[in-house]
């Protein structure tokens, strides 16, 4: 299977994890997978185990953040990783991804300036050596669960 092949296939898993979401006028719906040596080894989904908690976030709190898979890991989120947070005692997911040593992160779509005025993940990840992978023909299907708010 290819690159191509298997990223669309855990991103298509992504966007199945966001429709659990609880919907929220105040935050988006997002799905997360982190995948090491081709395996899904964590999920999370935005609101899944508190209202603040994103999707990376609930993700990387299932693993130990000293697991030795995370420094060869894959982390695909259905949004970019936020690069600041309306909740200032957590951290960022940017800086969770970063702490965690994951070389790689998939999305599907770039955050909008609706709740945050610059979102500025991708440039933070990748300024600090992560791959970054849009998969701009999955936007649609990964904002889809989005609707109700103004993505204009």
């Amino acid at each position: 299977m290819s690159h191509d092949d298997t990223d669309h296939r855990f991103m298509h898993r992504a966007i199945e994890l966001a429709r659990n979401c609880p919907p929220s006028e105040t935050a988006y719906s997002v799905g997360a997978v982190i995948v090491a040596d081709g395996v899904e080894i964590a999920t999370g989904f935005s609101r899944e185990t508190d209202e603040k908690v994103h999707a990376e976030e609930s993700a990387l709190n299932k693993l130990d953040p000293d697991d030795p898979r995370l420094t060869r890991a894959t982390i695909y989120s259905t949004l970019e990783p936020c690069s600041t947070r309306a909740t200032a005692t957590r951290l960022p997911c940017t800086d969770r991804i970063l702490a965690a040593g994951i070389p790689t992160v998939v999305i599907a779509w770039r955050e909008p300036s609706l709740f945050v005025a610059a979102c500025e993940g991708v440039d933070k990840l990748r300024s600090h050596g992560v791959r970054v992978v849009e998969l701009t023909d999955l936007a649609a299907a990964a904002m889809s669960m989005n609707t109700h708010l103004d993505l204009s």
